[in-house]
């Protein structure tokens, strides 16, 4: 069982940063896949960002296209947590973001979910 928990997220202007972590539970964090997604009102809940599990030379990441070069996903394994460096937010960022773990591929159907952090992003 993992427990996610997220914080960082808040209000910010257009061009700001903000940075949200995602800490997890358990012994076995390096094992699984994390990311981020979002939801903003009367929307699906869209994929962010994820980074695959440590243990290889190699960590992978992936980005939607749209936070491409704007946004960062980083894990600190000793510290059991995920990091989502958002640079140069707009308007269209604003939403509830969710961190995700899975011990497979990360989809919309992890394995496990964090409660969701508010951003919103003011014009």
């Amino acid at each position: 069982q993992v427990q996610l928990v997220e914080s960082g997220g808040g209000l910010v202007q257009a061009g700001g940063s903000l940075r949200l972590s995602c800490a997890a539970s358990g012994r076995t964090f390096s094992r699984y896949y994390m990311g981020w997604f979002r939801q903003a009102p009367g929307k699906e809940r869209e994929f962010v960002a994820s980074i695959s599990r440590s243990g290889g030379s190699i960590v992978y990441v992936d980005y939607v296209d749209s936070v491409k070069g704007r946004f960062t996903i980083s894990r600190d394994n000793a510290k059991n947590t995920v990091y989502l460096q958002m640079n140069s937010l707009k308007p269209e960022d604003t939403a509830v973001y969710y961190c995700a773990a899975d011990s497979s591929v990360l989809t919309a159907y992890a394995e496990y979910w964090g409660q969701g952090t508010q951003v919103t992003v003011s014009s």
